[in-house]
């Protein structure tokens, strides 16, 4: 008899984290549970530690983006979390989460309406994948698109207004996490982690 699917909590920085979380953890054959955060990455530190506590007992997944503050993720790791419960995947989105959309190229492509020779084949290497996801927006031939991705001119904004919801739209029926690991070793890391997590709690990783 197979085992039931094991729930797995998470904490994330915003809303686009939620969906890809849950993505994540249906890929690998778990169940998605609550997802708490979401109110940004400040938030989310401060919280660290007892989302940590609830690992103890049961499986959690907490996800942030790298973005500029460090070089690379371990210290980001070091500084936030010295010793991870049995069943917790802290896992680092480098430099964004962005950078595991994009490097699904050709679903981005196909979403997007624009060519796939236009999407960035390293994401990781790029210091603003969100920025690089906008950009390849201006481009849509699809008008709705861009008045949704791209920023209006004069708005001081870095996003459009309904960025958020078009990006869910992506990685809830489109994007391809199998695919978009072979682009992105840190997206690659969190789904090895997610896999031991759900296929055994009892060797299921800490932060590596």
């Amino acid at each position: 008899m197979m085992p039931p699917p094991v729930l797995v909590s998470a904490a994330v920085e915003g809303l686009v984290d939620e969906a890809v979380v849950q993505r994540l953890i249906d890929h690998v054959g778990g169940v998605p549970g609550p997802v708490y955060g979401k109110n940004g990455k400040t938030a989310l530190r401060s919280r660290v530690r007892g989302y940590n506590n609830a690992a103890q007992r049961a499986p959690w997944i907490v996800l942030v983006d790298l973005n500029g503050e460090y070089d690379c993720a371990p210290p980001l790791r070091s500084a936030w979390l010295r010793d991870a419960a049995p069943h917790l995947c802290f896992r680092v989105a480098v430099r964004e989460v962005e950078a595991w959309l994009l490097a699904d190229h050709e679903s981005l492509a196909h979403f997007l309406r624009i060519a796939a020779a236009r999407v960035p084949r390293q994401p990781e290497t790029l210091d603003d994948p969100k920025r690089a996801l906008v950009d390849l927006a201006r481009t849509s031939r699809l008008r709705a698109m861009r008045e949704d991705m791209v920023p209006r001119e004069g708005s001081g904004r870095s996003i459009g207004p309904a960025y958020p919801s078009r990006v869910i739209e992506f990685v809830r029926n489109q994007w391809r996490p199998d695919v978009a690991a072979r682009q992105a070793d840190s997206l690659q890391r969190a789904i090895a982690c997610l896999r031991r997590l759900t296929g055994g709690l009892q060797d299921a990783p800490r932060t590596g």
